[in-house]
């Protein structure tokens, strides 16, 4: 964070949202990785409008806990995932 303990900048808030979508990529199963594109983008669109420095910095500290997360279920699910396509994937 850019302050010891102040609201992290406009370009670090992006910098998660982009890394979310690029863990959300990482997905192979079709529904899983469109839930982590939907959920990223409602969550960040839901805190769009705080003003409040502490509730920044807690929305951001527990987006990035929330992306740790992602990024270790990313690694697993590759490791487990099916090599079936989904229907929503299978081209004509």
């Amino acid at each position: 964070m850019s302050i010891a303990a102040g609201a992290p900048s406009r370009a670090e808030v992006l910098t998660l949202f982009r890394s979310f979508l690029r863990v959300a990529r990482k997905f192979t199963d079709y529904n899983i990785r469109e839930y982590t594109k939907r959920r990223t983008i409602d969550a960040f669109r839901q805190n769009r409008n705080l003003t409040d420095p502490s509730a920044i910095s807690a929305a951001f500290s527990d987006g990035k806990a929330q992306f740790e997360v992602a990024n270790r279920q990313a690694v697993v699910y590759s490791l487990y995932a099916p090599n079936l396509k989904s229907v929503m994937e299978v081209q004509k």
